[in-house]
């Protein structure tokens, strides 16, 4: 009953109805800006970003530029990448130098049944490929 008398003594002059429909007019006009507003903001953030990272990918570029343009630098690496060797040096190169633990274990039986595979073939390949690519051990090729 409190709600009711409460209610009943708000008198509403022209005034006041006036201001109370311009106030939600001004909210229904700057709620749209406002996300716009946001949502920009948003995308200016995102291409800061942008912009940063590429300026750091720029300098990586040109401090990698900069390595390249030592004479000892590209010897190095067309000794590590190439094998190149000086005249009158012997260059050792080791073939099995895997871990024993990466090495395979024996594989178990074979069985002499017949099983049927599933029709879908892509799927095991794509897993196939990408199981040997991602793979830590060797394989030996028999």
């Amino acid at each position: 009953m409190d709600v009711r008398e409460w209610a009943s003594g708000i008198r509403l002059s022209a005034f006041s109805v006036i201001m109370l429909s311009l106030v939600v007019l001004g909210a229904w006009v700057l709620v749209p800006t406002l996300g716009t507003y946001i949502d920009q903001r948003q995308k200016i953030g995102a291409l800061e970003h942008s912009i940063q990272v590429s300026e750091d990918e720029i300098t990586a570029l040109q401090t990698e530029r900069e390595r390249w343009n030592d004479p000892a630098y590209i010897t190095t690496q067309a000794r590590e990448r190439l094998y190149y060797v000086k005249p009158g040096e012997v260059v050792y190169l080791i073939d099995n130098d895997l871990d024993p633990a990466a090495l395979p274990q024996e594989q178990g039986p074979i069985s002499e049944t017949l099983e049927e595979k599933p029709s879908d073939w892509m799927p095991q390949l794509l897993r196939t490929l990408t199981s040997a690519g991602l793979s830590d051990t060797a394989v030996v090729a028999r």
